[in-house]
């Protein structure tokens, strides 16, 4: 081996050295401390609020990323003491999940809410609360379609889209584009016998208003949009999704549609096709790279013929939409993080959490504060717990204990509800034959495994959502507006009003309803004596 490949070698174990080094020596000095609370009270005493109106909005939705899973995330990623991106946010707030008929929500009414500015009940997509589940006729009232931002966006002249690592006809995007009486709906194979009247939502993302004119598209679900869509070892056909059987490729009537209209458009399929587009030829972007859900992070292709990460789709997305000299909506959601959570398995989520802290990241570099309102929520909770009392700076997904109760060990965290693979319990006998409950000893097992599932308290068929308080951070133009505890419908309302858009938009604003309001009362007041 030459010298300099020597020196480079012996650089690099110094380099991850020093790494573990910081990890294992952890300060706890009173000037550490100090410092960590001296630069939040500066961070703190010089934010200042940004009233200009907001050319840009970029909303994030982490699916099922609780306040816990944020939390796991940060200390995964750095610590206890370290800071995601968006944790350096200048204003945050609490948003209530619940939904019109159910104190712990799904995602179909939890997007709706955001996107839509109403709260709906469980399990409808883009209509008010008068739309009962599968009630079709209801759904057709057109008082019960709801404009979404990115609707309201386009109106305004804007560009708008989004991108999602689920079907792009699932329940986060769906309220983007559709209106529907059932999230499952997804595609013609799924609508029951009655329902002829209602469009399937993706014919709804490809033949009508906004999901037609939607500048950016991204996500999985070709199995919905094409008939026969055939799978790979890589991309199966997904038993679990809506596989579509009317004969139509709806891809192909997208591209019609685009080149009848006269418009510049691109059809992306793998990482090499996005990596190869054309932004300067691409106004209007459909990516769908999978037949169903895209692949967790960790398990994706990343060849050529592989799927992109929520980072690369991001900044495609942004690039594309950017173009509009009106600006634009994003939304962007990370679903695999629910997905995860739903099969129990919290490194998996954790690392889907992280997947999406770095697509945040990518649209911090991409854009200006000063005129793009750039927001992180999430829909909803899980059930996932961080048990006491593990050392800090110990591994999130290791052991803790013994527990005084039974003398094994237990994860560092847990759920409250989980699928098969959570219930961890058997029944043994004694010395004196006397059967009794043991619980699994974690100890034994591979709990930092990405598909270990935590032991849960109630087996179900899967793990559950829960029904806490989501945080919400804000950055750019009234991002103050996120300042305490907030229904999550009100997303919609200060999204809508930083950018000036529909209920907001100038001649209809709340200062202009207010001054019509008191014109009408001073009218009133002279001509009534």
């Amino acid at each position: 081996m030459s010298v300099v490949k020597m020196r480079k070698s012996w650089l690099v174990v110094i380099f991850v050295f020093n790494i573990l080094s910081v990890r294992c020596v952890l300060r706890k000095d009173s000037d550490y401390w100090t410092n960590l609370a001296s630069k939040e009270l500066e961070e703190a005493l010089n934010v200042k609020w940004n009233e200009g109106i907001a050319k840009n909005i970029i909303l994030f939705i982490g699916d099922g990323m609780g306040p816990n899973t944020v939390t796991a995330t940060r200390i995964h990623r750095g610590g206890e003491s370290h800071r995601l991106s968006y944790e350096m946010f200048p204003h945050v707030g609490l948003l209530k999940t619940y939904s019109a008929n159910k104190m712990v929500p799904d995602s179909a009414a939890t997007a709706t809410a955001l996107l839509c500015g109403e709260k709906t009940n469980q399990n409808t997509v883009g209509v008010t609360s008068s739309v009962q589940h599968r009630d079709c006729a209801a759904s057709l009232n057109p008082g019960a379609k709801l404009d979404s931002l990115a609707a309201l966006a386009l109106k305004a002249g804007k560009s708008a889209g989004f991108v999602t690592t689920m079907r792009v006809t699932h329940a986060t995007p769906g309220p983007v584009y559709a209106h529907s009486a059932a999230r499952q709906w997804e595609c013609d194979s799924s609508m029951p016998a009655g329902s002829e009247q209602c469009k399937d939502i993706a014919r709804q993302l490809i033949e009508d208003f906004p999901g037609r004119d939607l500048n950016v598209i991204m996500g999985g679900g070709r199995q919905g949009l094409v008939a026969n869509a055939t799978g790979t070892p890589d991309d199966p056909i997904s038993t679990w999704g809506c596989s579509r059987a009317d004969g139509r490729d709806l891809i192909q009537e997208y591209r019609n549609n685009k080149q009848s209209r006269g418009l510049k458009y691109s059809v992306v399929s793998n990482n090499r096709e996005l990596q190869n587009l054309n932004v300067n030829e691409t106004d209007y972007l459909l990516g769908i790279f999978s037949n169903a859900h895209l692949a967790y992070d960790n398990e994706r292709n990343t060849g050529p013929e592989g799927m992109p990460s929520i980072t690369d789709m991001v900044e495609a997305a942004i690039k594309v939409l950017k173009k509009n000299s009106k600006g634009f909506f994003l939304m962007v959601e990370g679903g695999n993080i629910d997905m995860a959570h739903h099969r129990g398995r919290a490194k998996l989520a954790v690392n889907e959490a992280s997947a999406m802290e770095r697509a945040v990241r990518a649209a911090l570099a991409l854009t200006d504060a000063r005129d793009t309102l750039l927001v992180v929520t999430s829909d909803h909770t899980h059930t996932l717990s961080i048990n006491g009392y593990p050392d800090r700076g110990a591994n999130i997904f290791g052991v803790v204990g013994p527990s005084r109760f039974d003398g094994l060990n237990y994860t560092t965290i847990s759920y409250s509800t989980g699928g098969p693979g959570s219930f961890q319990y058997s029944i043994e006998t004694n010395g004196t034959g006397a059967p009794h409950i043991v619980r699994q000893n974690p100890t034994v097992e591979e709990t930092d495994s990405y598909k270990y599932e935590q032991i849960a308290a109630v087996p179900l068929d899967e793990n559950s959502h829960g029904g806490g308080d989501v945080t919400i951070y804000a950055r750019g133009p009234y991002a103050h507006l996120f300042h305490n505890i907030h229904e999550q419908h009100y997303v919609f309302h200060v999204l809508s009003y930083a950018a000036k858009i529909g209920p907001y938009s100038a001649g209809n604003s709340v200062q202009c309803n207010v001054a019509k309001l008191s014109v009408g009362l001073l009218f009133l007041v002279l001509f009534t004596r």
